[in-house]
């Protein structure tokens, strides 16, 4: 990272993440960091809300414009500055977001090999011609990341597996 305060940003991510995993959602956890302020965080509520969009960053998004508006900023210059700490790749829908709302730097654990917006599976950045964010880390600790995701997905495939036996 790039400088050691950061981490600190990107163990609230994981902290977020870990959240995730405990009510059964895909551990993604996301925050937006402005000034050394944490404007916004998130973590993924797809199965609580029953909506496909409701990714970590869509989440932190959210809490980042209530920020702005609570204190009375510009979210076009206020996320000019602003870096996101997630701990996955964004899919291809949050990747479009980030880029649109100009965000300056993002930094991500592991990629994306479904879904990732950033260069695993689209560039939307490339593709569309964005200039920002100016600024993309990727692998930042990784395999903490990868660690989250195959708990998780280890946990369904157990699932669906007791309801196999059962339905027998």
């Amino acid at each position: 990272l790039k400088m050691l305060g950061e981490e600190k940003y990107f163990e609230e991510a994981f902290t977020l993440a870990r959240k995730a995993l405990s009510i059964g959602e895909v551990p993604v956890g996301c925050v937006l960091v402005y000034e050394n302020v944490i404007i916004g965080r998130g973590h993924n509520r797809v199965n609580f809300y029953k909506n496909a969009c409701r990714h970590a960053e869509m989440e932190a998004f959210d809490e980042a414009f209530l920020w702005c508006k609570t204190n009375c900023l510009s979210f076009d210059d206020v996320f000019l500055k602003t870096t996101l700490f997630v701990t996955c790749e964004p899919c291809m829908m949050c990747a479009a977001l980030i880029c649109k709302m100009k965000l300056k730097r993002v930094v991500y654990g592991c990629p994306n090999d479904r879904f990732g917006g950033f260069g695993s599976v689209l560039d939307v950045k490339e593709t569309f011609g964005h200039t920002f964010p100016s600024e993309i880390v990727a692998n930042c600790r990784k395999d903490e990341s990868v660690e989250l995701l195959q708990i998780f997905y280890e946990n369904v495939l157990h699932s669906f597996r007791l309801t196999l036996i059962r339905s027998y």
